[in-house]
């Protein structure tokens, strides 16, 4: 009969992502109080973020905590409710 093809899905990711879970912040603007948000992966481009607001399409990304301490300049590059991809558009600072 009909045999079942079984396709995996290619990675189209440059570089590999980390689970990282780690609570960050995030501004929008230069002298506004930061936002909370939860970062679920990250690599060294990009991040899967989950926040509880909206987030703007582009926001200087702030993490820390086990040996990090780093800035991200990050872009939206995808939306699914609350969880949203970024890509970094500037090194960490």
């Amino acid at each position: 009969m009909f045999k079942e093809k079984h396709t995996a899905f290619k990675e189209r990711r440059k570089t590999s992502r980390r689970l990282v879970n780690r609570v960050a912040q995030f501004y929008t603007e230069a002298g506004q109080l930061p936002r909370t948000c939860m970062v679920t992966d990250i690599s060294d481009a990009g991040a899967r973020l989950y926040s509880e607001i909206d987030m703007p399409p582009q926001f200087t990304l702030a993490l820390s905590g086990e040996g990090v301490n780093a800035r991200h300049e990050c872009r939206v590059v995808w939306r699914l409710g609350g969880e949203l991809g970024v890509e970094f558009i500037e090194r960490a600072r």
